[in-house]
């Protein structure tokens, strides 16, 4: 086990005790781990469209075409062995530039980003992989704070295409879809060149394909449960594979976590000699309130206090995850390990007031107002009721759900129930959907007949509960919230005119 230095044994004392009421082998965890405390970007991107240009959406349509002949997102072979024969043929791309390395299950994608705008405020060039994407998969590699243009994007495929027909012909299985997107990025990053890759895994952590990097950073933002059948059933169980991300001598940005989930992770920081910094205690949201168009918080970072810093997104777990991303970016530019001078104000201001996270809480239409979120396990879908109700206020609320069918749909929308006077089901396009139908019979028994109707359509959905809304009259602040899956939101984000 390792030491604190001297001059933190007061507060390290205080850590313990303050944490001992929770459970009592948190504190034996946690007396073996360093804590990081220290005493005392980009234009904002959008989702892109479809190329303009007729052959450039040509050649990228044979892209897709092509990557969907492989395994699919849900369908996993849980090892690494796959992208690391990639990773070789290629030179070891990955290994070129730091990176900071996220995991979790929710706010990995809005962390990120805020993650991306502080490098970039700070004059660093960035590569940022997350996933899934909204409407484009060109979204889920970005240079600069931007999706790669579709030109890059086919460019970068066809470069590490005789690789991965290499490794496809040595290897029992191909490479499936995500690991070929995985290759792709590393590779894009690598030829950029980038100062810093910001990467989200896929799901887990220990087996995911982003894991063949070594990040001196690694961030878990808030554990629940999702992915059952694959991580396991438990927070703590889920834990021990995401834990797989923390690297020896690495600085574990920890969100506040339930205790066994916590547990694990300290223990895993103690197995590699990891530095541990977490929510609430070394770092924090101090202040928040409701501003338009977003919020106001105050946060406490690794290096000091950051006051009055204006954040574009709605609701407290996203003042939460800039909390995250601030600290995260602190222990990149060594704060707390090697110096305590804070990050400058100003230029962390900016970066956070040019944060966009489309499809989280994201307004696409005025009167009614329409907001989309991509919640789709029932943590994610409580922190957003939360947060619509405090953004917004509307003195009525319809939902347009669209669910996939290996979720927790239940628990999604007993979340939604106090919030919504009227729930319209439907179904995307994707063959993971849930049947309308299907699900409309779980939203009878959550709301109640009378609260449902079923739209198969999305197209009609939309149009229903835009209809519903404007029932309460001009004035009266009807509006509409699209949830259930990224695959609904991005395609109602298409049907309403963005993108």
């Amino acid at each position: 086990m390792s030491e604190l230095p001297p001059n933190d044994s007061d507060s390290f004392e205080e850590i313990v005790a303050a944490e001992t009421d929770r459970d009592p082998d948190l504190a034996v965890i946690e007396a073996g781990s360093r804590t990081l405390r220290t005493q005392g970007g980009p234009p904002q991107a959008d989702v892109p469209a479809r190329p303009e240009d007729p052959e450039v959406d040509k050649a990228l349509r044979e892209v897709e075409a092509e990557l969907a002949t492989r395994w699919g997102e849900t369908k996993l072979e849980p090892s690494v062995s796959r992208i690391a024969a990639l990773m070789d043929v290629l030179g070891e791309p990955q290994r070129s530039y730091p990176s900071i390395h996220i995991t979790g299950t929710n706010g990995k994608t809005s962390t990120a980003r805020m993650i991306e705008a502080l490098l970039g405020a700070f004059e660093l060039r960035t590569g940022r992989y997350t996933s899934p994407h909204v409407q484009s998969i060109t979204e889920r590699i970005s240079l600069d704070g931007a999706p790669v243009a579709a030109e890059r994007f086919v460019e970068t495929y066809r470069d590490i295409e005789p690789y991965v027909e290499m490794v496809d012909s040595r290897q029992e299985y191909r490479l499936s879809f995500f690991e070929v997107l995985t290759g792709m990025a590393y590779a894009a990053f690598a030829d950029a060149p980038v100062d810093v890759a910001v990467v989200e895994v896929g799901m887990g952590g220990s087996w995911d394909a982003t894991n063949v990097i070594d990040g001196s950073v690694a961030v878990v933002t808030p554990i629940d449960l999702d992915h059952t059948d694959r991580l396991g059933n438990t927070p703590a169980e889920i834990a021990t594979e995401k834990a797989g991300i923390v690297k020896r001598d690495a600085t574990v940005i920890m969100a506040q976590q339930p205790v066994d989930a916590a547990q694990v992770l300290l223990r895993k920081a103690v197995e590699v000699d990891a530095t541990v910094a977490r929510e609430g205690l070394e770092f924090g949201v101090v202040a928040r309130q409701v501003a338009v168009g977003g919020q106001l918080v105050t946060l406490r970072g690794l290096g000091g206090e950051y006051p009055e810093v204006y954040l574009p997104l709605h609701g407290a777990h996203q003042a939460h995850n800039a909390a995250v991303a601030l600290a995260a970016v602190e222990a990149f530019f060594g704060v707390g390990s090697q110096h305590a001078q804070p990050l400058d104000i100003d230029t962390v201001r900016k970066a956070f007031a040019a944060v966009a996270s489309p499809g989280r809480l994201e307004v696409v239409r005025r009167s009614p107002t329409v907001v989309l979120d991509a919640a789709h396990n029932p943590a994610g879908a409580r922190a957003a009721a939360e947060a619509v109700g405090e953004a917004f206020q509307f003195s009525r609320l319809i939902g347009v759900v669209g669910a996939s069918g290996d979720k927790n749909v239940r628990g999604l929308l007993e979340a939604f129930e106090p919030v919504f006077a009227e729930v319209v089901v439907t179904q995307n396009s994707s063959h993971r959907a849930m049947d309308a139908d299907e699900l409309a019979a779980v939203a009878v028994e959550v709301f109640g007949e009378d609260r449902v109707q079923v739209e198969p359509r999305l197209p009609d959905a939309l149009e229903a509960a835009i209809t519903l809304a404007e029932e309460e009259g001009e004035f009266a602040g009807g509006g509409v919230l699209v949830t259930g899956s990224v695959i609904t939101v991005g395609e109602a984000r298409l049907l309403l005119g963005r993108g």
